[in-house]
């Protein structure tokens, strides 16, 4: 679809872009909320650790389990619920186009793994929602969705 065709389409929907504050805000919430569950799951390990290498090292050990979290997470909460916790919590929910309904489960999982790899290659697709006309960071793109206000 094109901008013009689906700024159209916003507007006789009576529907708005989410802003770019609320999404930080939204993505920080998430990454709280994930990381706090990591922890909380792994404490037992984490509490052993005695010094700040050893939790680097740790980390390390978990990092693809973490990435794993985050897709499952990212993946199911965006296909049953069109939002992530920090989204519902912010107020912003994702559509997909062209229908501006909830995400199918494809285009979900699709925009949970560009995400990661957004965030691998320090985080220059979410830089590129600053700059969209309509806020899409790598991840809207190739899912062809959009985040708007709840």
């Amino acid at each position: 679809m094109e901008r013009e065709e689906i700024e159209r389409l916003l507007h006789r929907e009576e529907l708005r872009l989410a802003s770019i504050p609320k999404r930080a805000a939204a993505f920080f919430l998430d990454e709280f909320l994930l990381s706090l569950l990591l922890v909380i799951s792994l404490w037992d390990t984490f509490a052993a650790v005695e010094n700040t290498f050893e939790l680097i090292q740790l980390s390390q050990q978990f990092t693809l389990e973490y990435i794993g979290l985050k897709i499952v997470y990212q993946t199911f909460f965006v296909m049953m619920y069109g939002a992530t916790i920090g989204k519902m919590m912010v107020r912003i929910r994702i559509i997909e186009l062209p229908g501006f309904e909830k995400p199918s489960f494809a285009s979900a999982l699709n925009r949970a793994v560009i995400r990661i790899v957004s965030e691998m290659l320090f985080y220059l697709g979410f830089v590129w929602a600053i700059m969209d006309p309509l806020k899409r960071a790598w991840h809207d793109l190739s899912a062809k969705t959009l985040v708007i206000e709840s």
